[in-house]
């Protein structure tokens, strides 16, 4: 049975959100480690960009395969 799209955008929005949080919190870990100086609300900000950008591939891709499978 394939999954509906409304599914899939609640699987991405919720993978996406947990990945946020990781990425937030491994941006304050490593960026200093580089040298990178960025204050909180840029990383929070950062963190939003990469966030919208990692739900609309998410969505995309889980529904470009959806279509693959449901050809079978």
């Amino acid at each position: 049975m394939a999954q509906s799209k409304r599914l899939s955008l609640i699987e991405a929005i919720t993978n996406t959100v947990v990945g946020y949080a990781l990425a937030v919190a491994t941006q304050f870990a490593v960026f200093p480690r580089f040298g990178l100086q960025v204050g909180i609300l840029e990383n929070l900000w950062l963190g939003l960009i990469f966030t919208g950008v990692s739900v609309l591939r998410g969505y995309v891709l889980r529904r470009v395969f959806d279509q693959l499978t449901s050809k079978r």
